[in-house]
């Protein structure tokens, strides 16, 4: 078990028990206390969980339940056809992109129609889906490393390695949830992911349906005022406000 596999582990086992010690996290994962106490902190800095004395305490109000890459794809399809389309016009000739995991994400996959583009992605649909537009001038990248199975995309350190040394003009993600200005996903190791090719990216897009907006999921994966714009479909008063107090807002 790798270090974000252990976070995952350790978050899903605190939200199901309230309160665990850390003597208790040592011997369920066989690591050192010295492990334990850092991966408490760590993951107390990034909001997921609370750190107190000799234990961690959770701080989830949800009850955490992945769903799959294709069982999402039922799920509001107009609305995010509508924000494939309006990401798509965004993306310019001859520009280096990356595409994160998502459904949204695989539909923008889907309408891009360009001569001469690099696409990036960690992906597999995704990826699946450009190599069919792949010609010697549209060149399509798939990142390796440890598949998830739940959303076929890959993650981890030899993911994380290549990314390193890549930059991109523009990146394209999507979020699970978007509450109080923190975009939200369901994997620790995924959201490391998207948030170094995040770094790595001059301009960065936001794929959301407003039924997301106010809904929280298991991890972190960045603050709206990181986002040059989120792209959503055209959406009642209220959950237009709740993004354009943080990002400027596309629709």
């Amino acid at each position: 078990m790798n270090k974000y596999q252990r976070h995952e582990a350790i978050i899903r086992w605190v939200n199901e028990q309230g309160t665990v010690r850390v003597s208790e996290i040592v011997s369920r994962y066989n690591v050192s206390d010295m492990t334990v106490r850092r991966d408490l902190e760590e993951l107390d800095d990034q909001g997921l969980l609370k750190k107190i004395h000799g234990g961690a305490r959770s701080n989830s109000a949800f009850q955490y339940k992945e769903i799959a890459h294709e069982d999402k794809f039922d799920k509001n399809t107009d609305q995010k056809r509508y924000i494939a389309q309006r990401a798509s016009e965004l993306i310019d000739e001859g520009d280096v992109i990356f595409i994160g995991p998502g459904t949204t994400t695989a539909l923008l996959a889907e309408v891009i129609n360009y001569q001469a583009l690099s696409v990036v992605t960690n992906c597999l649909p995704i990826f699946n889906i450009l190599l069919k537009k792949k010609s010697e001038t549209f060149h399509v990248y798939l990142l390796g490393g440890e598949m998830r199975s739940v959303t076929q995309s890959f993650v981890g350190e030899i993911t994380n390695m290549s990314l390193e040394n890549m930059r991109f003009g523009k990146i394209f993600l999507g979020g699970n949830g978007v509450k109080d200005g923190i975009v939200m996903t369901s994997s620790v190791a995924e959201a490391y992911t998207q948030k170094m090719a995040l770094e790595h990216s001059v301009e960065s897009y936001l794929l959301l349906d407003s039924s997301k907006v106010g809904k929280e999921d298991f991890s972190k994966l960045c603050h709206l005022s990181d986002l040059t714009a989120v792209v959503m479909e055209e959406s009642n008063e209220d959950k237009k406000q709740a993004i354009q107090v943080y990002t400027e807002l596309i629709v």
